[in-house]
C-alpha cells in the first residue's frame, strides 16, 4: 500500500509528471506514491521520470482505462 496517493486522471503531459514531482518533493525519502492516470502516454513518462531522477519505478499497471504507477521515492 503506498504512503500517499496521486490522482492525475483526465491531465494530459506533462502535468501528471509535474504533479508527481511535486508532491515527491513532500515525502521522506523511502516513501512510496501512487499515481493514477488516463493518459497512455503516461507509460513511457513516467518510465522516463524514474529513470532521470533516481527514484524507483516500483510498479507500472494498466486496467480499464486507468495507468497506475507505484514510486518509491530515493532522493
Amino acid at each position: 500500500m503506498a504512503d500517499q496517493v496521486l490522482d492525475a486522471k483526465g491531465l494530459n503531459c506533462p502535468l501528471p509528471i509535474l504533479r508527481t514531482k511535486k508532491a515527491l518533493k513532500d515525502m521522506p525519502s523511502g516513501a512510496t506514491l501512487e499515481v493514477q492516470a488516463t493518459d497512455p502516454g503516461a507509460v513511457k513518462d513516467f518510465e522516463a521520470f524514474c529513470r532521470t531522477t533516481g527514484n524507483e519505478l516500483v510498479e507500472s499497471r494498466a486496467a480499464d482505462g486507468i495507468y497506475t504507477f507505484l514510486i518509491r521515492h530515493t532522493n
